[in-house]
């Protein structure tokens, strides 16, 4: 399964075993609204910066809405990494469905 959907991730963000989140929006983006314990390699930084991420973990990349960040979980996959999902509406479609308080822009 290639993405992920904001009450999955919810659900899987409540329990013990979390996947990483790895936001690759603009750092102004990150500004406005983010979830907590991301990380942030912005999209245009992630072919240099690949190996602050392990090949072997789960990960949940996520964006605004979800176009940037399905790019790059393609390209993560296309390098190996074997468990690279996309937030499916990134964080527009969190803030309409989970946190209602998030910002949204």
């Amino acid at each position: 399964m290639n993405e992920i959907r904001p009450e999955e991730l919810k659900t899987r963000l409540e329990g013990s075993e979390r996947p990483l989140l790895l936001d690759v929006r603009q750092e102004w983006e990150t500004k406005l609204c983010r979830l907590e314990n991301a990380i942030h390699i912005p999209i245009e930084e992630i072919e240099i910066r690949t190996d602050e991420l392990d090949p072997e973990g789960e990960i949940v990349v996520y964006c605004h809405q979800g176009v940037r960040s399905a790019a790059v979980a393609d390209y993560l996959r296309q390098l190996g990494f074997r468990n690279v999902r996309n937030l499916i509406g990134g964080l527009d479609h969190w803030a309409r469905t989970i946190d209602p308080t998030m910002r949204r822009y």
